[in-house]
């Protein structure tokens, strides 16, 4: 497949169904009230119009506040999806050590972790992103890597794997009726680029890349030979990084899956809960209702007020057997148990469905304190989520780190070894020092460990000599046994 072709409809049909699918993922990860009141007031299914965010509310007057009330539950589960992949840098290893010491330099100054961590955010969100591999001499001698939304991006598959890709994007000085388009086609070897005005719906002509300012200066870096550059490389420079797999809509198609998917109809039910409490809070405000005569005339046009403070009132006509001096109270019930308690069962169903739990997001549990094999139940199920995700990650980062070196090696270091690296994640979790303290305690009653190991194991971070003179201090303090010699050695947990 090649650059689309003048005229064609817009967006792609084969592709319109996931962009529909992304725009409402999106909606909810940004977090703005004004976007998911756009998506859901012009959605193509009348049902999702009937939610929160999309019934048109009775708005008398324009500076009256907006009563709904957005949680920004979707951008915490991206975040925590992220934190739990990237918090961590994976180790990036090549066998050959000039090209490792290479490595460390571009993963170090192309800040390759926090791309790594963007990246993950939003794949959480919109089921997937793309990592490409690009340069600019002008900016940097090294190759970057940047990140591709999912939602501008033609990407072509082959037995389920990336064979090429086409960005796109719209330029400056478009509108409906005049779009002005780049695209940017990644295939193996090369890098095509095309320029097309054309309207909303519609692709349009292809004209020349020096008709828009923005693409003016590709069209100087291009082979002479058309609108295309070699690479020089033999494998593609980007590479697909989905969430999960499958998609359960688009079971054929092996794009990712976000972790909104199903969950959308929770989200919508806790801001319509907390919409609710909010408002439960507007109406208990505390008011007085009193008779007009209390009220002091402001003068002509300036209305009426009520002094709260005034201590004594002249000429106001008052039954003797009214008790209450004619001013009443009125403030009614916050309804806060019953909103709290659906509003946490909806936030863990949420986090539930989407493949987390509690422990996560800093949730307790009820129910009191909990053994560690308790605690380690509750974070299983994130655990499990985590793994499937460096499953898809791993491979991924590695072809696109591929990439870097390969054309770090052609175009900025001549004669540099190009291997394929290796992605290896750690355990994403570290141990509380109660829990640790917990494991040694058994395994010291059941005779399984030397003290030497019980302080590696407490220390991993210490070297032998270190860990050897407090194994000395611990025996001259407990009286465990005699002191060993300073040159005495031990065998250390590995």
């Amino acid at each position: 497949m090649a650059l689309p072709e003048s005229g064609s409809a817009w967006p792609p049909p084969q592709w319109a169904a996931y962009y529909r699918a992304m725009s409402v993922d999106d909606a909810w990860y940004s977090g703005d009230r004004h976007r998911l009141a756009r998506i859901y007031g012009h959605h193509h299914d009348p049902r999702e119009r009937r939610k929160l965010w999309g019934r048109i509310l009775n708005r008398p007057r324009p500076s009256k506040r907006e009563a709904r009330l957005h949680v920004p539950l979707a951008g915490d589960i991206a975040r925590t999806s992220a934190d739990l992949l990237f918090a961590d840098m994976p180790t990036i290893t090549v066998d050959n050590t000039t090209a490792q010491d290479r490595l460390a330099v571009l993963l170090d100054e192309g800040r390759v972790h926090e791309t790594l961590l963007q990246a993950a955010e939003q794949a959480a969100a919109i089921s997937g992103v793309f990592l490409r591999v690009t340069w600019d001499r002008d900016l940097v001698q090294r190759p970057l890597l940047t990140v591709m939304q999912a939602d501008n991006a033609i990407p072509e598959f082959r037995f389920g794997m990336l064979r090429a890709v086409t960005f796109w994007r719209e330029l400056e000085g478009s509108t409906q009726a005049h779009v002005w388009r780049h695209m940017e086609r990644h295939a193996p070897g090369v890098i095509e680029h095309a320029l097309y005005e054309g309207t909303g719906d519609n692709l349009g002509r292809r004209v020349p890349l020096t008709e828009h300012p923005e693409t003016r200066d590709i069209a100087a870096t291009l082979d002479a030979s058309g609108d295309s550059v070699s690479t020089g490389i033999p494998m593609l420079t980007a590479a697909y990084l989905p969430n999960m797999l499958p998609n359960r809509l688009h079971r054929t198609a092996p794009v990712g899956r976000s972790d909104y998917a199903a969950v959308h109809d929770l989200f919508d039910s806790l801001d319509e809960v907390w919409t609710s409490w909010m408002r439960d809070i507007r109406l208990a405000r505390a008011r007085l209702i009193v008779p007009e005569a209390y009220l002091n005339n402001e003068g002509p046009g300036r209305g009426a007020s009520f002094d709260d403070d005034r201590e004594v009132y002249h000429g106001l006509k008052i039954p003797p057997t009214d008790n209450s001096g004619g001013i009443t109270l009125a403030q009614f019930k916050i309804r806060v148990e019953e909103h709290q308690r659906t509003s946490d069962a909806i936030v863990r169903q949420a986090i539930q469905t989407a493949g987390y739990d509690g422990a996560a997001f800093g949730i307790d549990e009820p129910g009191g304190q909990m053994t560690a094999t308790e605690v380690d139940a509750r974070s299983a199920r994130g655990m499990r989520t985590r793994k499937k995700k460096v499953g898809y990650a791993r491979h991924s980062v590695a072809d696109a780190v591929h990439a870097m070196l390969a054309l770090d090696a052609k175009l900025f270091t001549p004669g540099l070894t190009v291997e394929r690296p290796r992605v290896e994640f750690g355990d994403g979790v570290a141990e509380s020092p109660q829990q640790t303290a917990t494991t040694l305690d058994l395994l010291s009653r059941a005779g399984a460990v030397s003290t030497a190991t019980k302080v590696k194991w407490l220390h991993p971070e210490w070297n032998d000599t270190e860990v050897e003179a407090e194994v000395r201090a611990i025996l001259l303090e407990t009286g465990a046994g005699t002191a060993p010699d300073p040159g005495d050695t031990y065998p250390l947990a590995a």
